[in-house]
Protein backbone atom coordinates (compact mmCIF):
# COMPACT_ATOMS: atom_id res chain seq x y z
CA UNK A 1 0.00 0.00 0.00
CA UNK A 2 1.08 3.52 -1.09
CA UNK A 3 1.37 5.74 2.05
CA UNK A 4 3.42 8.73 -0.24
CA UNK A 5 1.41 11.75 -0.50
CA UNK A 6 1.24 13.84 -3.23
CA UNK A 7 2.90 16.73 -4.55
CA UNK A 8 0.00 19.06 -4.00
CA UNK A 9 -0.78 17.44 -0.56
CA UNK A 10 2.54 18.32 0.82
CA UNK A 11 2.51 21.51 -1.18
CA UNK A 12 -0.81 22.21 1.09
CA UNK A 13 0.69 21.05 4.44
CA UNK A 14 3.63 22.70 4.01
CA UNK A 15 1.91 26.28 3.36
CA UNK A 16 -0.50 25.59 6.15
CA UNK A 17 2.67 24.84 8.49
CA UNK A 18 3.88 28.01 7.67
CA UNK A 19 0.85 29.74 8.14
CA UNK A 20 0.15 28.34 11.57
CA UNK A 21 4.04 28.77 12.62
CA UNK A 22 3.67 32.67 11.72
CA UNK A 23 -0.24 33.32 12.38
CA UNK A 24 -1.53 31.03 15.14
CA UNK A 25 1.50 31.38 17.76
CA UNK A 26 0.15 30.80 21.02
CA UNK A 27 -0.07 34.12 22.45
CA UNK A 28 -2.19 35.42 18.92
CA UNK A 29 -4.55 32.38 19.58
CA UNK A 30 -5.17 32.58 22.89
CA UNK A 31 -5.93 36.36 22.27
CA UNK A 32 -8.90 35.45 19.65
CA UNK A 33 -10.50 32.47 21.90
CA UNK A 34 -10.33 35.39 24.95
CA UNK A 35 -12.45 38.13 22.24
CA UNK A 36 -16.01 38.15 21.85
CA UNK A 37 -15.69 36.53 18.73
CA UNK A 38 -13.75 33.68 19.92
CA UNK A 39 -12.09 33.48 16.44
CA UNK A 40 -11.10 35.37 13.78
CA UNK A 41 -12.94 35.46 10.59
CA UNK A 42 -10.18 36.94 8.52
CA UNK A 43 -8.35 33.58 9.14
CA UNK A 44 -11.55 31.78 7.65
CA UNK A 45 -11.10 33.85 4.84
CA UNK A 46 -7.74 32.94 4.07
CA UNK A 47 -8.32 29.85 4.00
CA UNK A 48 -11.01 29.67 1.64
CA UNK A 49 -8.26 32.20 -0.68
CA UNK A 50 -5.91 29.56 -0.26
CA UNK A 51 -8.72 26.67 -2.07
CA UNK A 52 -8.35 24.71 1.60
CA UNK A 53 -12.31 25.08 2.07
CA UNK A 54 -12.06 23.33 -1.36
CA UNK A 55 -9.50 20.57 -0.80
CA UNK A 56 -11.61 17.49 -0.01
CA UNK A 57 -14.61 18.41 -3.14
CA UNK A 58 -14.97 17.28 -6.40
CA UNK A 59 -13.97 19.72 -9.63
CA UNK A 60 -17.97 18.80 -10.37
CA UNK A 61 -18.84 20.54 -7.12
CA UNK A 62 -16.42 23.14 -7.78
CA UNK A 63 -13.59 21.93 -5.59
CA UNK A 64 -10.07 21.21 -6.02
CA UNK A 65 -10.55 17.01 -6.60
CA UNK A 66 -9.65 15.83 -3.32
CA UNK A 67 -10.86 14.14 -0.75
CA UNK A 68 -10.93 12.23 3.02
CA UNK A 69 -6.48 12.45 2.91
CA UNK A 70 -6.37 15.95 2.00
CA UNK A 71 -8.69 16.44 5.13
CA UNK A 72 -6.85 14.42 7.09
CA UNK A 73 -3.35 16.51 5.71
CA UNK A 74 -5.58 19.95 6.79
CA UNK A 75 -6.26 18.96 9.99
CA UNK A 76 -3.69 17.19 11.47
CA UNK A 77 -1.79 20.97 10.90
CA UNK A 78 -4.84 22.41 12.27
CA UNK A 79 -4.03 19.90 15.72
CA UNK A 80 -0.49 21.54 15.93
CA UNK A 81 -1.79 24.89 16.60
CA UNK A 82 -5.36 24.02 17.78
CA UNK A 83 -6.96 25.95 15.21
CA UNK A 84 -10.29 26.57 16.93
CA UNK A 85 -12.12 27.72 13.01
CA UNK A 86 -15.03 25.54 12.57
CA UNK A 87 -13.67 23.32 9.25
CA UNK A 88 -14.88 20.01 10.39
CA UNK A 89 -18.63 21.34 10.90
CA UNK A 90 -18.82 23.12 8.07
CA UNK A 91 -16.45 21.29 5.48
CA UNK A 92 -16.27 17.94 6.39
CA UNK A 93 -19.92 16.98 8.12
CA UNK A 94 -22.00 20.03 6.06
CA UNK A 95 -20.18 19.69 3.53
CA UNK A 96 -19.73 15.56 3.34
CA UNK A 97 -24.23 16.13 3.69
CA UNK A 98 -24.09 18.35 0.56
CA UNK A 99 -21.77 16.02 -1.63
CA UNK A 100 -23.10 12.44 -0.85
CA UNK A 101 -26.55 13.24 -0.68
CA UNK A 102 -27.46 17.25 -2.00
CA UNK A 103 -29.47 17.39 -4.73
CA UNK A 104 -27.85 20.18 -7.29
CA UNK A 105 -29.85 22.74 -6.28
CA UNK A 106 -28.47 22.70 -2.88
CA UNK A 107 -24.66 21.68 -4.19
CA UNK A 108 -25.08 25.23 -6.23
CA UNK A 109 -26.65 27.08 -3.63
CA UNK A 110 -24.22 25.80 -0.74
CA UNK A 111 -21.32 24.08 -1.58
CA UNK A 112 -20.10 27.24 -3.27
CA UNK A 113 -20.53 29.46 -0.34
CA UNK A 114 -18.78 27.25 2.01
CA UNK A 115 -15.90 27.04 -0.52
CA UNK A 116 -15.99 30.75 -1.02
CA UNK A 117 -15.71 31.30 2.82
CA UNK A 118 -19.19 33.07 2.52
CA UNK A 119 -20.81 30.50 4.91
CA UNK A 120 -20.23 28.99 7.92
CA UNK A 121 -22.23 25.69 8.91
CA UNK A 122 -22.88 23.84 12.47
CA UNK A 123 -24.04 20.40 12.63
CA UNK A 124 -26.53 20.00 15.21
CA UNK A 125 -27.00 16.62 16.11
CA UNK A 126 -26.28 15.74 19.71
CA UNK A 127 -29.64 15.96 22.31
CA UNK A 128 -28.84 16.04 26.00
CA UNK A 129 -29.95 12.16 26.43
CA UNK A 130 -28.84 10.39 23.19
CA UNK A 131 -25.22 9.45 24.67
CA UNK A 132 -23.95 9.06 21.22
CA UNK A 133 -26.53 7.13 19.70
CA UNK A 134 -27.59 8.92 16.31
CA UNK A 135 -31.13 7.22 16.59
CA UNK A 136 -32.07 8.15 19.72
CA UNK A 137 -33.60 11.89 18.50
CA UNK A 138 -36.51 13.14 20.27
CA UNK A 139 -36.75 16.82 18.11
CA UNK A 140 -39.66 16.29 15.61
CA UNK A 141 -40.02 17.28 12.03
CA UNK A 142 -43.56 17.45 10.92
CA UNK A 143 -44.81 17.75 7.54
CA UNK A 144 -47.78 19.84 6.37
CA UNK A 145 -47.87 20.64 2.41
CA UNK A 146 -44.50 21.90 1.56
CA UNK A 147 -42.97 22.82 4.61
CA UNK A 148 -41.77 20.90 7.71
CA UNK A 149 -42.11 22.19 11.03
CA UNK A 150 -39.04 21.39 13.65
CA UNK A 151 -39.38 21.59 17.34
CA UNK A 152 -36.52 20.05 19.84
CA UNK A 153 -33.45 21.08 21.38
CA UNK A 154 -29.81 20.25 20.40
CA UNK A 155 -26.76 20.24 22.71
CA UNK A 156 -23.08 21.32 22.53
CA UNK A 157 -23.32 22.58 19.06
CA UNK A 158 -19.89 23.00 18.17
CA UNK A 159 -18.91 26.12 15.81
CA UNK A 160 -22.86 27.61 16.15
CA UNK A 161 -22.33 30.98 17.08
CA UNK A 162 -20.52 31.68 14.23
CA UNK A 163 -22.62 29.77 11.97
CA UNK A 164 -25.04 31.41 8.97
CA UNK A 165 -26.84 27.83 8.74
CA UNK A 166 -26.95 24.83 10.94
CA UNK A 167 -27.48 20.83 9.49
CA UNK A 168 -29.94 19.68 11.90
CA UNK A 169 -31.03 15.50 12.62
CA UNK A 170 -35.10 15.30 13.38
CA UNK A 171 -37.11 12.40 13.64
CA UNK A 172 -39.87 12.51 10.71
CA UNK A 173 -41.38 9.26 11.86
CA UNK A 174 -40.85 6.25 14.39
CA UNK A 175 -40.41 6.96 17.66
CA UNK A 176 -37.52 6.07 20.75
CA UNK A 177 -34.84 4.85 18.74
CA UNK A 178 -35.75 2.85 15.50
CA UNK A 179 -33.78 3.30 12.42
CA UNK A 180 -35.73 4.16 10.37
CA UNK A 181 -37.70 7.50 10.47
CA UNK A 182 -34.70 10.16 10.75
CA UNK A 183 -33.89 12.69 8.59
CA UNK A 184 -31.90 15.78 7.91
CA UNK A 185 -32.40 19.59 7.23
CA UNK A 186 -30.78 22.73 6.42
CA UNK A 187 -31.84 24.55 8.20
CA UNK A 188 -30.97 29.17 8.75
CA UNK A 189 -29.95 29.65 11.87
CA UNK A 190 -31.38 33.59 11.50
CA UNK A 191 -34.90 31.41 10.92
CA UNK A 192 -38.11 32.21 13.12
CA UNK A 193 -38.31 29.90 16.03
CA UNK A 194 -34.50 29.55 16.35
CA UNK A 195 -33.08 30.23 19.53
CA UNK A 196 -29.22 29.67 20.77
CA UNK A 197 -27.62 29.90 23.80
CA UNK A 198 -23.71 30.26 23.33
CA UNK A 199 -20.73 29.11 25.70
CA UNK A 200 -17.12 28.95 25.23
CA UNK A 201 -15.92 25.04 25.74
CA UNK A 202 -13.36 23.92 27.73
CA UNK A 203 -11.04 23.50 25.13
CA UNK A 204 -11.60 27.16 23.95
CA UNK A 205 -13.77 26.49 21.25
CA UNK A 206 -17.59 28.24 20.76
CA UNK A 207 -20.84 26.41 20.83
CA UNK A 208 -24.40 26.44 21.46
CA UNK A 209 -27.14 25.03 22.68
CA UNK A 210 -29.90 25.49 20.36
CA UNK A 211 -33.45 25.37 20.72
CA UNK A 212 -36.36 24.87 17.63
CA UNK A 213 -39.56 26.61 18.50
CA UNK A 214 -42.23 25.61 15.42
CA UNK A 215 -39.32 26.50 12.85
CA UNK A 216 -40.34 25.73 9.76
CA UNK A 217 -38.65 24.76 6.68
CA UNK A 218 -39.12 24.50 2.92
CA UNK A 219 -39.33 21.17 1.75
CA UNK A 220 -36.41 21.82 -0.62
CA UNK A 221 -34.40 21.77 2.81
CA UNK A 222 -34.37 18.26 3.23
CA UNK A 223 -30.66 16.61 2.23
CA UNK A 224 -31.36 13.20 0.64
CA UNK A 225 -34.33 10.50 1.28
CA UNK A 226 -36.99 11.48 4.18
CA UNK A 227 -36.92 8.41 6.99
CA UNK A 228 -33.71 6.98 5.73
CA UNK A 229 -30.99 9.54 6.93
CA UNK A 230 -29.33 7.32 9.78
CA UNK A 231 -26.52 5.68 6.92
CA UNK A 232 -25.73 9.04 5.77
CA UNK A 233 -25.31 9.91 8.88
CA UNK A 234 -22.90 7.48 9.75
CA UNK A 235 -20.90 8.11 7.08
CA UNK A 236 -20.78 11.56 7.63
CA UNK A 237 -19.55 11.53 11.61
CA UNK A 238 -17.40 8.48 10.50
CA UNK A 239 -15.19 11.14 8.08
CA UNK A 240 -15.36 13.91 10.74
CA UNK A 241 -14.36 11.12 12.90
CA UNK A 242 -11.37 10.63 10.69
CA UNK A 243 -10.47 13.85 10.34
CA UNK A 244 -10.31 14.81 14.33
CA UNK A 245 -8.02 11.69 14.44
CA UNK A 246 -5.85 13.36 12.65
CA UNK A 247 -6.81 16.67 14.26
CA UNK A 248 -5.67 14.86 17.58
CA UNK A 249 -2.19 13.32 15.83
CA UNK A 250 -0.77 16.80 15.60
CA UNK A 251 -1.77 17.88 18.92
CA UNK A 252 -0.01 15.36 20.00
CA UNK A 253 3.10 15.43 18.51
CA UNK A 254 3.53 18.86 19.27
CA UNK A 255 2.61 18.27 22.94
CA UNK A 256 5.27 15.16 22.84
CA UNK A 257 7.50 17.66 21.51
CA UNK A 258 6.73 20.59 24.04
CA UNK A 259 7.19 18.16 27.00
CA UNK A 260 10.67 16.95 25.73
CA UNK A 261 12.10 20.45 25.54
CA UNK A 262 10.97 21.09 28.91
CA UNK A 263 12.58 18.18 30.21
CA UNK A 264 15.56 19.47 28.79
CA UNK A 265 15.44 22.55 30.40
CA UNK A 266 13.56 22.03 33.73
CA UNK A 267 16.57 21.00 36.35
CA UNK A 268 15.98 19.09 39.61
CA UNK A 269 19.27 18.15 42.13
CA UNK A 270 21.29 20.52 39.54
CA UNK A 271 20.44 18.29 36.20
CA UNK A 272 17.75 18.83 33.76
CA UNK A 273 14.82 16.04 34.69
CA UNK A 274 14.81 14.70 30.83
CA UNK A 275 18.22 12.81 32.25
CA UNK A 276 15.97 10.80 34.82
CA UNK A 277 15.68 7.41 33.35
CA UNK A 278 12.14 7.52 34.94
CA UNK A 279 10.93 10.35 32.75
CA UNK A 280 12.54 9.18 29.47
CA UNK A 281 10.60 6.35 29.59
CA UNK A 282 7.65 8.03 30.07
CA UNK A 283 8.23 10.44 27.37
CA UNK A 284 9.02 7.32 25.27
CA UNK A 285 5.19 5.83 25.77
CA UNK A 286 4.37 9.00 24.74
CA UNK A 287 6.17 9.09 21.16
CA UNK A 288 5.06 5.17 20.67
CA UNK A 289 1.35 6.03 21.35
CA UNK A 290 1.24 9.03 19.19
CA UNK A 291 2.90 6.86 16.24
CA UNK A 292 0.28 4.05 17.25
CA UNK A 293 -2.40 6.88 16.53
CA UNK A 294 -0.95 7.83 13.19
CA UNK A 295 -1.08 4.27 11.84
CA UNK A 296 -4.16 4.20 13.07
CA UNK A 297 -5.50 7.74 11.14
CA UNK A 298 -4.35 6.78 7.89
CA UNK A 299 -6.17 2.96 7.82
CA UNK A 300 -9.40 4.83 9.33
CA UNK A 301 -9.26 7.63 6.71
CA UNK A 302 -7.93 4.88 3.73
CA UNK A 303 -11.11 2.48 4.78
CA UNK A 304 -13.69 5.93 4.44
CA UNK A 305 -14.60 4.72 1.08
CA UNK A 306 -14.70 0.67 2.02
CA UNK A 307 -17.84 -0.92 2.64
CA UNK A 308 -20.45 -0.24 5.91
CA UNK A 309 -18.71 -2.92 8.25
CA UNK A 310 -15.29 -2.30 7.60
CA UNK A 311 -15.24 1.62 7.31
CA UNK A 312 -16.95 1.46 10.83
CA UNK A 313 -14.45 -1.28 12.18
CA UNK A 314 -11.59 1.04 11.00
CA UNK A 315 -12.83 3.91 11.94
CA UNK A 316 -13.84 2.96 15.87
CA UNK A 317 -10.87 1.39 15.76
CA UNK A 318 -8.87 4.49 15.24
CA UNK A 319 -10.92 6.61 18.18
CA UNK A 320 -10.19 3.88 20.70
CA UNK A 321 -6.50 3.76 20.13
CA UNK A 322 -6.52 7.50 19.32
CA UNK A 323 -8.48 8.66 22.12
CA UNK A 324 -6.17 6.13 24.50
CA UNK A 325 -3.24 7.74 23.68
CA UNK A 326 -4.52 11.10 23.57
CA UNK A 327 -5.12 10.61 27.33
CA UNK A 328 -2.05 9.03 27.61
CA UNK A 329 0.03 11.84 26.61
CA UNK A 330 -1.83 14.47 27.73
CA UNK A 331 -1.82 13.54 31.16
CA UNK A 332 1.62 12.43 30.88
CA UNK A 333 2.70 16.01 29.57
CA UNK A 334 0.85 18.11 32.17
CA UNK A 335 2.44 15.67 34.85
CA UNK A 336 6.23 16.13 33.70
CA UNK A 337 5.42 19.82 33.38
CA UNK A 338 4.83 20.49 36.99
CA UNK A 339 2.82 22.85 38.48
CA UNK A 340 3.36 25.03 34.89
CA UNK A 341 1.34 22.44 32.98
CA UNK A 342 -1.97 23.36 34.64
CA UNK A 343 -1.65 27.24 34.44
CA UNK A 344 -3.54 29.13 31.34
CA UNK A 345 0.17 30.92 30.55
CA UNK A 346 1.49 27.08 29.46
CA UNK A 347 0.53 26.26 26.21
CA UNK A 348 0.61 22.23 27.30
CA UNK A 349 -2.32 22.96 29.40
CA UNK A 350 -4.49 24.10 26.58
CA UNK A 351 -2.97 20.81 24.51
CA UNK A 352 -3.95 18.74 27.30
CA UNK A 353 -7.93 20.31 26.99
CA UNK A 354 -8.33 19.67 23.61
CA UNK A 355 -6.94 16.17 23.32
CA UNK A 356 -9.00 15.43 26.74
CA UNK A 357 -12.66 16.88 24.91
CA UNK A 358 -11.53 14.99 21.67
CA UNK A 359 -12.48 11.67 23.39
CA UNK A 360 -15.85 12.73 24.10
CA UNK A 361 -16.99 14.26 20.50
CA UNK A 362 -18.63 11.47 18.53
CA UNK A 363 -18.49 8.63 20.46
CA UNK A 364 -16.39 7.90 23.26
CA UNK A 365 -13.38 5.44 23.79
CA UNK A 366 -15.93 2.91 25.64
CA UNK A 367 -19.01 3.65 23.02
CA UNK A 368 -16.59 3.01 19.47
CA UNK A 369 -15.02 -0.02 21.67
CA UNK A 370 -18.42 -1.60 21.92
CA UNK A 371 -19.19 -0.76 18.35
CA UNK A 372 -15.59 -2.47 17.29
CA UNK A 373 -16.73 -5.82 19.33
CA UNK A 374 -20.10 -5.47 17.45
CA UNK A 375 -19.22 -5.51 14.25
CA UNK A 376 -16.68 -8.31 14.71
Amino acid sequence: MDFNFTEEQDMVRDGLSRMVREQYDWETRRKAIESDAGWRPEVWAQLAELGILGMPFSEDDGGFGGGAIDSMVIMEEFGKGLVVEPFVPTVVCAGGFLKHAGTDAQKEDHLAAIIGGERIFAFAYAEPRGRYDYADIATAAKKDGDTYTLNGHKAVVIGAPWASHLVVTARTSGSGRDRDGISVFIVEKAADGVVTRDYETVDGRRASEVYFENVSVAADALIGEEGKALPLIELVTDEAIAAQCAEACGAMKVAHTMTVEYSRQRKQFGVPIGKFQVLQHRMVDMYTAYEQSVSLTYLATLKLDAGETERKRAVSAAKVGVGQAARLIGQEAVQIHGGNGVTDEYAIGHYFKRLTIFDHEFGNVDHHLKRHVKLS
